[in-house]
């Protein structure tokens, strides 16, 4: 909170910052007073908060208000020593690239809708008896189950509940018909045609008393096939063992951007080929 209130107010020296701090948006490196902490104005009135003790980060989930609109956000923050060493974000604005050729709706232009995110907002924050809980290990290997499925392209991999929700920068992205006549979840396949593979998975942020996961990944096309990657940030929320609903808010970099740009993947990862 008290980062954030800096950022908002403007005002870095308000927020307990190590000497070497270090921030990126949407992958790219801003010195403390540049990016967010000129351009944002307040926090939204969706806001998720979650908690590791473990590798002692937080993270946000939400709304941020600027000038041109509202911002779709991930936030991840470290702390060591009681200083704030390390912010990363992951931003949707109205208007942002699309992800090129043949992507249909999103081929010139990302999703983006904080309406419908503020109409269908993320589970409310939430602490899970602990007799239902998962362990560490098991919250990460659901979630990576989400990620084997759509790089193998096989819904069946994942563990997840029928009907599992998933919205990208607001927009829902299951429920809808199918050819069978069937409604699509999280599992089914007709989402994952874009992705050749996802890479660069961490999960810095394992709330155990919230059952909530944070995935950041990259989403990769198959060489030569000129589409941006993605760079996403995915909240999972499990139940009984499995998937009951995702949030995200993600981004398309260009193929020269340095993404993720975080260890244990500094820089642009991996290198992609020129497109033909």
């Amino acid at each position: 909170d008290q980062y954030l209130n800096a950022i908002v107010t403007h005002q870095p020296s308000a927020a307990t910052l190590s000497i070497g701090f270090r921030q990126t948006e949407n992958a790219v490196v801003q010195r403390i007073g540049t990016g967010l902490w000129q351009s944002a104005k307040g926090i939204g009135e969706i806001q998720r908060r979650y908690f590791d003790a473990e590798t002692e980060q937080a993270g946000f989930f939400g709304l941020l208000e600027e000038d041109g609109g509202l911002v779709i956000a991930t936030l991840r923050l470290r702390v060591q020593d009681r200083k704030i060493t390390e912010a990363e974000w992951v931003l949707s604005r109205k208007g942002d690239p699309g992800i090129g050729p043949n992507a249909g709706q999103q081929s010139n232009e990302a999703y983006h809708d904080s309406e419908y995110l503020i109409a269908h907002p993320p589970p409310p924050e939430r602490v899970v008896p602990k007799s239902e809980r998962l362990s560490r290990t098991d919250l990460i290997a659901v979630t990576n189950s989400y990620f084997d499925g759509l790089s193998a392209h096989d819904g069946k991999q994942i563990l997840a509940h029928p009907g599992c929700v998933r919205e990208e920068n607001g927009v829902l992205t299951t429920q809808r018909r199918q050819q069978d006549g069937s409604l699509s979840d999280c599992t089914s396949e007709g989402a994952m045609a874009n992705i050749f593979a996802v890479t660069a998975r961490r999960y810095p942020i394992v709330d155990e008393e919230a059952q909530a996961v944070l995935g950041i990944v990259l989403f990769q096309r198959r060489p030569g096939v000129p589409m941006r990657r993605n760079l996403l940030s995915e909240w999972f929320f499990v139940d009984q063992a499995k998937i009951r609903s995702i949030f995200a808010s993600m981004y398309y970099p260009d193929q020269e951007a340095m993404a993720p740009n975080w260890p244990p993947f500094d820089g642009n990862w991996p290198i992609q080929p020129p497109a033909k």
